[in-house]
């Protein structure tokens, strides 16, 4: 199986320190954000890889061919004349796919034990067309669920402001963990082009297709888009603990 790792974001609300790096090289208790990412798609079994790059792209481009040279198999998408967010980062992607039935797409800014292969595992049970990492957690915006686990909605919090899928109703509300399990066959299905967000395509599919909720409110979980969750991280116990689970 193959993963792609979203890297291209411009990382505004980690400036300074993105006025220097780019977001997933900003150090971590001493670790890069890719490098954990990179580390706990492999414990999983997942060693070929793609990143996108946009801001400070030669510095990306850099760690990719010193992770070559270590021998890790790693491509690139190249976004530097247009970041094209979430969705349509993966579509300019699809190339590396080709030969894939399923696949890995995650956010380069999290760390987790959550257990990826028993998500992949759902996934694949389920015949989803896409499986969402979610979990119970206060978060400026929702994911809604219906009874059987699937999408029935986006919720933001803060303004009240609510999308519903068609024919379905809403039992639950959970954080999205920013790792989906996809099926290739949601290439063919993608009616949206340029710059878009991967979730405004799974709520506009989920009326017609199973985009499924993996639970792991069990699993712990953190993220580092801002500045104070970074500040202090490596004095952070379930910080320690979870680099300890990926080898670090």
């Amino acid at each position: 199986m193959k993963a792609m790792i979203l890297t291209a974001g411009l990382g505004t609300r980690l400036k300074p320190l993105t006025d220097k790096y780019p977001k997933p090289l900003i150090p971590v208790g001493g670790v890069t954000m890719l490098d954990i990412s990179l580390a706990f798609l492999q414990k999983h079994g997942i060693n070929q890889f793609i990143v996108n790059v946009h801001h400070l792209a030669d510095q990306l481009m850099e760690f990719v061919a010193q992770k070559r040279w270590e021998g890790l198999q790693i491509e690139i998408s190249d976004e530097t004349g247009q970041l094209m967010d979430t969705g349509g980062g993966l579509q300019k992607a699809q190339w590396f796919f080709n030969s894939e039935t399923d696949f890995v797409l995650t956010a380069s800014d999290v760390l987790t034990d959550l257990n990826l292969s028993e998500m992949i595992k759902f996934h694949k049970e389920t015949h989803a067309l896409a499986t969402l990492a979610v979990k119970e957690r206060e978060t400026s915006r929702n994911l809604l669920f219906d009874n059987s686990g699937q999408l029935a909605g986006w919720k933001n919090n803060q303004t009240g402001e609510i999308i519903q899928v068609p024919g379905k109703s809403t039992s639950k509300a959970l954080g999205f963990s920013g790792i989906h399990v996809i099926n290739a066959k949601l290439f063919n299905k993608l009616t949206e082009s340029g710059a878009f967000s991967i979730v405004q395509a799974y709520l506009r599919l989920a009326a017609t297709e199973k985009i499924m909720g993996f639970d792991h409110s069990n699993s712990k979980w953190m993220e580092f888009g801002r500045i104070n969750n970074i500040e202090g991280a490596a004095k952070n116990t379930d910080f320690i603990e979870l680099l300890s689970k990926l080898g670090f």
